[in-house]
């Protein structure tokens, strides 16, 4: 293929370089993927309104997500084992992100840890956190990213049951991966990402091995991860978690207005309107879909960010325009860290940063502080 152009250029260079295992992991969603294929399919239904003869220079993206500059209204998403779609990628993908200037999110199940992401970075980054039942290690996990200075704690709340994704129970998940005959074929079918994986020392999950109870190897570690996770996880537990961490709180995985209220009652910065990528509750709407609802009940109140479906700078456009303030992208740039590293990073929020230019001047508009939904020429939900 010859320079990729858009995100699924990047995709399809990324399935032919990741092993089948976690290309499926990043590419799935919970049971039938309803939910999954809902999240692009409704942002294809929402139409913009073309205008013509305005002014169209002096265009700018510049924004603030949680009063943080950032040069276009976009976030890289928390994502669980980034490293396994490249080797050391929690880092590349970092570093790539701040090189842009848009912030980066790391996620609790990264396989590079805190420490090894702070190392490669100089500005701060935000650092997604999974609530388990070990409370002293998320104190821990608190106190870790406390000390790696990052600027902002996104509490995930939607994975208190782990949704079933059949994609990673037919290709037996793990990382780093076990071996068996299934295994071997597919990492046998991708000898670069073989060679530059032997060339890191990180293959399992770092911010768990070696920091929490009884988890001092990677034959340990998966007993513990299926326990962990709270089902009594509480609005009272992220109160907690506000006053522990007394920095800039952002709470992900709202879909309800109910429970946007109660996310503003809370005094967090922002909540991230989002189904997990359609990896929970198959079934549940759209998250664009939810956006604008959420946005009239709680936009005066707190900041209001969305993720889930967007592959493009004009889904980022319809976003902004139905009340998001910051745009999260999980899947675009795995595909591009799958497919070339920190350069398929960096591709693919040049992709997005150029289609999301080009379309906000054919809306008539030129900066994108001003867009709201009077650029969209319908909104079908």
């Amino acid at each position: 293929m010859s320079k990729p152009l858009t995100i699924a250029d990047l995709k399809i260079l990324a399935r032919r370089r990741v092993p089948k295992m976690f290309f499926d992991y990043a590419d799935s969603g919970a049971w039938t993927e309803s939910t999954y294929r809902a999240n692009e399919d409704d942002f294809a239904k929402i139409k913009l309104r073309q205008r013509v003869l305005v002014d169209m220079t002096n265009r700018t993206l510049e924004t603030t997500m949680i009063g943080e500059k950032a040069m276009m209204p976009v976030a890289l998403a928390p994502t669980g084992m980034t490293g396994m779609q490249h080797a050391d990628g929690e880092m590349l993908a970092a570093k790539a992100a701040e090189e842009f200037g848009v912030p980066f999110t790391l996620s609790t199940m990264s396989i590079c840890s805190i420490e090894d992401v702070a190392s490669v970075t100089s500005k701060p980054f935000w650092f997604q956190l999974y609530v388990m039942k070990d409370r002293g290690f998320v104190e821990r996990l608190i106190g870790r990213a406390k000390a790696a200075k990052c600027s902002a704690l996104v509490v995930t709340a939607d994975l208190q049951i782990l949704g079933q994704r059949h994609k990673d129970l037919r290709n037996g998940l793990s990382a780093p991966p076990k071996w068996t005959l299934k295994s071997f074929m597919q990492l046998a079918t991708r000898p670069q990402w073989c060679l530059e994986m032997l060339g890191t020392k990180r293959r399992g999950f770092g911010n768990i091995v070696g920091h929490a109870s009884n988890v001092s190897d990677l034959s340990s570690l998966g007993a513990w991860t299926a326990e962990q996770f709270d089902p009594k996880l509480s609005w009272d537990d992220i109160r907690w978690i506000k006053d522990l961490w007394g920095g800039k709180l952002i709470i992900k995985g709202i879909l309800d207005e109910e429970d946007a209220r109660a996310a503003a009652d809370t005094g967090a910065d922002a909540i991230i309107v989002s189904n997990h990528g359609g990896r929970q509750l198959d079934g549940a709407p759209s998250s664009i879909s939810m956006l604008p609802k959420i946005v009239d009940a709680v936009g005066d109140r707190i900041e209001v960010h969305v993720d889930g479906g967007i592959r493009s700078g004009q889904d980022v456009l319809k976003a902004v325009a139905l009340g998001a303030r910051g745009i999260y992208i999980g899947r675009p740039f795995l595909y591009g860290l799958g497919a070339m590293g920190k350069d398929g990073v960096t591709t693919a929020l040049n992709v997005i940063r150029n289609e999301l230019d080009i379309t906000m001047a054919l809306c008539g508009k030129r900066d994108i502080q001003t867009v709201d939904r009077s650029i969209l020429a319908n909104v079908p939900f």
